[in-house]
Parts: structure tokens; sequence; C-alpha cells
């Protein structure tokens, strides 16, 4: 990829199979005030089935408000949003529950939830008739089952019976993923997954995202303000800078010392990791004043 065409406003060919498809998206919130800019503004590009895109860039650039937008909890004011070749305009809450699951950077602990019946949330979407009319607290043994694998593969079996109040932040997140999981979904989208956890609970979750794909051949869309997290574990990042599409590409093509430099206005040395070659982002030394 040239410097051109990683600061191109475009993001390349059309995925191949896409599971998720943004065409001239343009969005604004309406407590903004007439005339100030788009929070979204006229992006276009496509998410293959099976492909892992990170969603990088400032803040303020857009990245959340676009996770918001794929997951139909916000509207377009123009433009198109299709996943799984529908139109989320023309899904209901409970269609798209179906279709994709959503990891949100916080999550408020209102009530004494344990781990299992937070995880048994995620089969809402698959009860016949809804919780009222199936009875709350009284779950099929398909949903038990599906709910005890989820939480196998995010290795949080052994908290079932614990509150969630009483969790690490690791241990909440990964809980959270494993109700995302209980959905059966297609396509998981991830809003800051490793933000707030230490580096060990950030291996922990990059580690299990990174299995998960595999193993469910799930599409992921991840936003993330790391760029090192951005780049081990996507296969394609999307930038975005005043809620335009700046550059687009492999993390090889995009985290780049010149392109970081347009999206970020600063300089920051960019090296490969030891182990797997992949571009590495670090803050360059910082000389004291004599």
């Amino acid at each position: 990829m040239t410097m051109g065409e990683a600061h191109s406003n475009g993001a390349g060919p059309p995925a191949a199979d896409p599971a998720i498809e943004i065409e001239n998206v343009s969005f604004r919130y309406r407590s903004v005030q007439p005339g100030r800019p788009w929070t979204i503004d006229e992006v276009s590009f496509g998410v293959a089935s099976g492909e892992v895109v990170g969603i990088v860039g400032p803040n303020g650039s857009g990245k959340s408000s676009l996770l918001k937008l794929i997951a139909g909890l916000l509207r377009p004011e123009s433009g198109v949003i299709r996943v799984a070749g529908r139109p989320v305009r023309d899904l209901t809450p409970l269609d798209m529950a179906k279709i994709l699951a959503v990891v949100p950077q916080e999550q408020a602990q209102v009530f004494p939830f344990t781990v299992a019946e937070t995880v048994l949330m995620g089969r809402f979407p698959h009860r016949q008739g809804g919780w009222w009319n199936a009875g709350i607290g009284i779950e099929r043994a398909d949903d038990l089952a599906v709910a005890h694998h989820a939480m196998t593969e995010t290795d949080v079996a052994g908290l079932a019976g614990r509150l969630m109040s009483d969790l690490s932040g690791g241990e909440r997140q990964r809980v959270i993923i494993a109700r995302a999981l209980a959905q059966d979904p297609r396509i998981l989208l991830l809003d800051e997954p490793t933000a707030f956890l230490d580096i060990n609970h950030q291996f922990e979750v990059c580690t299990l995202v990174q299995r998960l794909t595999r193993a469910r051949s799930l599409t992921v869309v991840l936003v993330s303000h790391d760029l090192n997290v951005a780049s081990l574990l996507c296969d394609r990042v999307l930038m975005l800078k005043d809620g335009r599409l700046h550059a687009s590409g492999s993390p090889t093509e995009t985290i780049r010392t010149d392109v970081l430099r347009s999206l970020y206005g600063c300089d920051v040395v960019v090296d490969r990791h030891p182990q797997t070659g992949a571009p590495r982002v670090t803050l360059p030394s910082i000389n004291p004043s004599p």
C-alpha cells in the first residue's frame, strides 16, 4: 500500500462473502447543534465472514458510534448497513440478537446476578415466546447446555455461583464475553475489550478472543485505543479521523509511523514484535528540557 492509498477515504475492494456491509453511512447525534460536524461522515467498508477487523482512531473520531450503528443501537441519517446480507433497518432487535452479539466497554452491575444467571441472559433471543411466556428461571436443557459450554470456553465455569459484583475486572470481562457467546452469534462486536485491565488480564482476553474466533469461525469487529492489540488480533485495521475513514489495510499497511503521524498528529516508534513479527508501537523517548 502506498502512502496515498493508506490515506484514502476508501476502504479498498468490497469484502468477499460480506458479513457486514457499510455503504455511505452518515450519522449525527440529535443533540448536536445544526452545522456541527458529522459523528460518522459517509463511511463505507465491508467485513468478510470470518474476518477480524479493528477500528482505531483518536478520541472523538466516531469509533464507538460506528460500532453502535452496526449493532442497530443507533440509526444512520443516510446510507445503508447490512448484516448477514439483510438491511439493519429491516431487522427487529430480536432478529439482530440472533445474528450478532455486543460486548460493551463497561457493564454496570445494578442487580446481584450470579455468573450463571448473567450468561443465561444471552439465551433470551432463542427462548420461544420470550422470558415472560417461558417463565423466569425455568431454563430449557439446551439453554443450560449452551450457557455451560460458553462458560467453559471462557474459563468461567468454576465461577458459576459467584456474584458478578465479587469478580475482578478480567473475570467480569470473560463472563460478558460468555454471555455474548451464549447468543450463538455469527458476528461479535467488541468495544475496548482490554480497557481498564492489567497486563495479565489483557493477555487473557486477547488470547481468548483469538481462540474463539478460530474455534467458532466468528466475524469480529473490535474498537480499541490499543494499537498493539489491534495489530496482534486483527486481519485488517480501519482508521477513523473526524468521523471519516482515514486509512484501511492490514496491520503492516496501516500501523506505520507516517500513517500514525497523520492520524494522531504525533510521532511514535514502530518496530516488529519479536515473536509474531506484527507491527509494534511504542512511545519515543522523552528528553527532559535542560
